[in-house]
């Protein structure tokens, strides 16, 4: 059943995104405001709309413990707000002043992405309001952004379709045309998929195109045992520029040898066997 309950209509123009924390409602929209709701009866608050932006807010999204929330818009900032009192914490400005599509917090909130319409994704310290790292896709600009539900990684959609998977470093691991149009959303599965027989854990990923597709997509970058996998097309290019050490550890590599871990190969065939039609 579905049942409508109550209708807000406060913005002045297009409403772009909307979010929830454990008590508030977010909303943001072209008229350059961001505006916090109860959800106990869906009443305005009274530092609400919030306002900086001078362009079109994209996005807006909440901390996990939804303190904090996070705005981008098409004048190139991101901006934090305490949720309690509406009061600004920080303007992060995109390195390259191109307007920001699509922001999210890591699930420790340690660490907040930005994507921006050049194709720039920018990683902030969600604690210093500083800049951590910072990449780029190849094509495209960015709509979309998700991480893993242990942090370890996230995902980028842009307007080309491709997906790209980095690392916390932002180092890619990954990336592929996924949609033959532009990813609108993407995101991941709250829960890990165990295989029984190796205890080894993937992650499920749905992406959504402007081809009228939706794609489910087995993530599987895990750590195991003492090391790490990684994908072979990323390791081969992490060596080719010379680089000798660990990804994750920084330690000296024994060998430049790449061993295939065909346990964990197996066990994703399993798992695609089990569960695809």
């Amino acid at each position: 059943m579905v049942k409508l309950i109550h209708t807000l209509a406060d913005h002045g123009d297009d409403v772009n995104c909307c979010a929830f924390s454990f008590s508030l409602l977010a909303t943001c929209s072209l008229d350059k405001t961001i505006r916090l709701y109860s959800l106990r009866d869906f009443t305005e608050l009274p530092h609400s709309p919030l306002k900086f932006h001078t362009y079109a807010v994209h996005c807006c999204c909440f901390s996990p413990s939804g303190h904090i929330l996070a705005s981008c818009s098409t004048d190139g900032t991101t901006v934090l707000w305490n949720t309690e009192n509406g009061q600004m914490l920080a303007v992060m400005e995109q390195p390259s002043g191109s307007p920001v599509r699509v922001c999210q917090f890591s699930p420790d909130s340690t660490c907040l992405a930005s994507g921006a319409a050049d194709g720039t994704v920018v990683l902030w310290n969600a604690q210093s309001y500083k800049l951590y790292r910072c990449g780029s896709v190849k094509d495209g600009s960015l709509a979309a952004c998700a991480f893993s539900p242990n942090g370890s990684f996230f995902v980028t959609g842009s307007s080309c379709g491709d997906l790209t998977v980095w690392d916390d470093k932002m180092r890619c691991l990954h990336s592929e045309k996924a949609h033959d149009l532009g990813i609108t959303c993407c995101d991941f599965s709250s829960q890990p998929v165990s295989d029984g027989e190796q205890g080894l854990q993937f992650f499920r990923l749905a992406s959504c195109g402007q081809d009228c597709q939706v794609k489910i997509w087995i993530v599987s970058f895990t750590h195991i045992l003492d090391g790490y996998s990684y994908e072979k097309e990323a390791m081969e290019n992490w060596i080719s520029k010379k680089k000798r050490t660990s990804p994750m550890t920084n330690l000296v590599l024994p060998s430049a040898v790449l061993t295939p871990n065909r346990t964990l190969k197996m066990a994703i065939n399993r798992w695609l066997e089990t569960h695809q039609k």
